[in-house]
């Protein structure tokens, strides 16, 4: 089948370390824990997901049969830059690692991208990615028990987050869960990191200036 993807665009990472970053970024098509249909929606595990991951009709998106032609059209997305700019490739869903495999990371890695996923956590992991986010969502359990940042939506129902801080991760961070009681959201995630000081809060700086 190929890999299917949504779309890849070129914007600033909008959350957690690398906030502020340039980075392309590769929105695989469909996730584990949601089909992305509106019907499906209340017997989903992230009931909140304003993400279209469905299909391939996405700007850049469509079913590459070959990791080398869809690791070019990533690469080919970041601007002209000197020999000490890490040019970063951020994967992401829907759930990127129903598809992301070692060949096509290999395949990132020979155009010069470093590979971030930003994953839900419930499937395993291939060798040879650069940076592990990962985003546990309430009810679906963990596969991935260590990597490079967990970003937890915040607040959900269930969901105590000093049961994560036990876990290998460098970075623990908070992000306000969206939606229309937003500004609550964020209220009660900057009171919940001033308590707990090993949590840092994470924004979605690209919402809030209006950019992909």
């Amino acid at each position: 089948m190929g890999y299917r993807v949504k779309e890849i665009f070129y914007s600033l990472q909008g959350e957690g370390a690398h906030t502020g970053r340039p980075a392309v970024f590769c929105r695989f098509s469909g996730c584990n824990l949601w089909s992305g249909n509106v019907e499906d929606r209340p017997r989903s595990f992230c009931t909140w997901c304003d993400t279209d991951f469905v299909g391939t009709d996405g700007p850049q998106g469509g079913i590459f049969n070959d990791a080398g032609e869809l690791a070019a059209r990533a690469s080919a997305l970041f601007p002209a830059s000197g020999p000490r700019i890490r040019r970063l490739l951020v994967a992401t869903g829907g759930e990127p690692l129903l598809q992301l495999d070692e060949p096509l990371i290999a395949a990132f890695h020979d155009t010069g991208l470093e590979v971030a996923v930003e994953t839900n956590g419930t499937l395993p992991m291939p060798a040879g990615v650069d940076w592990v986010c990962v985003s546990p969502k309430a009810g679906a359990g963990l596969t991935i028990r260590a990597g490079d940042e967990l970003k937890l939506l915040f607040p959900q129902d269930g969901v105590d987050p000093e049961t994560y801080l036990d876990l290998n991760f460098r970075y623990f961070f908070l992000q306000p869960l969206a939606g229309p009681r937003i500004r609550a959201h964020t209220a009660l995630a900057v009171n919940y990191c001033l308590q707990h000081p090993q949590w840092r809060l994470s924004l979605q700086t690209h919402k809030i200036l209006g950019i992909p």
